[in-house]
Parts: structure tokens; sequence; C-alpha cells
């Protein structure tokens, strides 16, 4: 198998992380790639040129980061990370649903601030800001727990990470005890630590 990535993607981080939780490093080639240069790999596999786009086994492309990290769950060994049914699986993708929208609003504020700046939108970025502040609170409340690993839980933690990254001037500890904790516990584990996005 291929992934396409960039390192400081979160979306692709997710995936490398869910892969190597699953057993499944040794078994997928990760290619860095530029998709703003449309980079021509990338092109051919995803029309819409971005990253994460994973070759599967069959040798067709899979390009969306939860169907990625579902697939891979699958196809790995472990634990499941993504339950298949009922409240379980709703309350996993609750979770991650919430997180990939926080890093939504942080990839709409680096978009726009690499805009001249003649042409940024003050009134774009307050509310994509606000936005973010709320989806961390909601984040903070639902209190992930890092001692019981899942989708949603990593998404969870590559959010905050990529947000101090992308992000170092919004505090988004302060009044988030919950995610700290999760953040400190996860960048300690081999997945994590192995796919910093500060890292390549």
């Amino acid at each position: 198998m291929k992934l396409y990535i960039t390192t400081p993607s979160p979306y692709a981080r997710k995936c490398r992380i869910v892969a190597r939780e699953k057993g499944l490093a040794d078994r997928i080639e990760e290619i860095a790639v530029d998709p703003y240069g449309n980079a021509p790999e990338l092109l051919a596999s995803n029309p819409v040129v971005q990253v994460p786009t994973l070759i599967a086994e069959d040798g067709l492309p899979i390009t969306d980061s939860p169907v990625i990290c579902e697939y891979l769950d699958a196809l790995g060994e472990g634990a499941p990370l993504l339950p298949a049914a009922g409240e379980a699986r709703l309350r996993v993708r609750r979770l991650e649903t919430l997180a990939n929208g926080a890093l939504e609003m942080g990839v709409k504020l680096v978009l726009e601030k690499r805009r001249p700046e003649s042409e940024r939108s003050p009134s774009w970025i307050a509310r994509w800001t606000t936005n973010l502040d709320r989806a961390l609170d909601a984040l903070e409340a639902a209190a992930p727990d890092a001692s019981r690993l899942d989708v949603g839980v990593i998404t969870a933690g590559v959010a905050v990470t990529w947000i101090s990254f992308r992000h170092p001037d919004i505090d988004w500890k302060t009044g988030r005890p919950n995610l700290v904790a999760l953040q400190a516990v996860l960048e300690e584990r081999p997945s994590f630590a192995s796919t910093r996005p500060d890292q390549g």
C-alpha cells in the first residue's frame, strides 16, 4: 500500500498513527508529496490533489481520512479503534467529528493567513477563531480518555498538537486540563512520537 502525505498534515498524521497502532506500518509506503505543486502521483489518484490519499491493497485510492482510518482499522491487528456498531461507534464518531471540526477551523485560518494581507478577511478570521475556540471547549467537555484509545481520541490528540504547531499564538491550554492531559499522554506513545508535525 502507498500513503501520500505531508508531514505537517493532521489528517495524514491521524492515518499514520492508526497504521502504526494496527501493526500495518511495514505494509505501507509513506510518500511525502507537494499537493500545492500538483504532485503527479497524487493527482493520478486523487482529482482534488489532497493528502492523505491511500492506495489500498486492491490498488484503488481512498481519499478521506476517516475512511482511510476505518479501512486500516479493519485490515490491521488488535482491538478495534472504531467499534463496529451501536452506541459505542456513535460515541467515537461524535468525538472524531468534533475534533475534525476544530481542525477544519484551524486549516481555514492557516489558508486565510497565507493570502496577501490586503486580501485577508478579518470577519472570517474572527469567525473561524471563535468556532475553533468553541470546538476546543466542546472537546474539553467531552473529556477524551487517553487510556481508551480509539479514532476519536486519536483525532482529538492530533488536533491539539497541530494547533500548537500551526497556531502558536492561540492559547488552547488555559482552562482545558483534560486536553492538556490527553496530549501529554498520547504524545508519549510511539505512534504519536514518530509522526509529530515538526518532523520531516
